[in-house]
């Protein structure tokens, strides 16, 4: 993937994640600093578990400007607040944009880091779902990850396309936009149909399980 257009993604990616962490922290009224923490977290954790895997520097390591984009994230939810915390889909919005961009970065970079496929595939939903698994441990919130909602599984479905698509001979760019507009996809239909993995309970608990 050309090295340009990876860190566009990536910034677009981050500033997407940024904005979904720090509208989050801000309905739990955090201070603007751990409002900060948590956006940056959001934006660059996956990331960095994937880079750390591949035995690479992690990106923001190398470029100070995600630091930057994340401020920026930050002043504009500060600006913005009592509209963003007013409507729920707005970290809906947010956390899917930056989710589809993050899983078409980490499937990328991993095949250029010469692994198969699988690898790339289980990267991608590491690239764009960890950073959401550290939000809200620090927000005091079950995981979205393990919730029933579609999330990882939208990712997955999104490194799958993108191996389709290589297989068809598609051009990087199809690949890249078929990989992301599926994981959009995914969660949308995911949202207006109720689609969800059947929760796990043991059979002598009567308890319900947790929403």
């Amino acid at each position: 993937m050309n090295t340009t257009f990876a860190t566009i993604l990536e910034i677009v990616g981050t500033l997407a994640f940024a904005i979904s962490g720090i509208r989050l922290a801000a309905a739990k009224r955090f201070d603007w600093f751990g409002a900060y923490a948590v956006g940056l977290v959001t934006a660059i954790g996956g990331g960095t578990t994937r880079d750390v895997l591949l035995n690479a520097t992690p990106f923001w390591m190398i470029n100070g400007s995600y630091l930057t984009v994340t401020a920026v994230a930050l002043i504009f939810v500060i600006i913005f607040k009592q509209y963003l915390v007013k409507l729920e889909n707005t970290f809906f919005i947010f956390d899917t944009i930056g989710l589809a961009l993050f899983v078409v970065v980490g499937v990328e970079k991993t095949l250029m880091f010469g692994f198969p496929f699988w690898v790339a595939i289980v990267m991608g939903t590491i690239t764009g779902s960890v950073g959401s698994i550290i939000r809200d441990i620090l927000i005091n919130e079950e995981p979205l990850l393990f919730r029933k909602d579609i999330y990882a599984l939208a990712c997955v479905a999104g490194g799958i396309m993108f191996y389709l698509g290589q297989k068809m001979g598609f051009n990087s760019i199809t690949n890249q936009s078929i990989c992301g507009i599926s994981v959009v996809a995914v969660r949308l239909l995911a949202v207006k149909f109720h689609w969800s993995l059947p929760a796990l309970k043991d059979e002598n608990d009567n308890n319900p399980p947790l929403k």
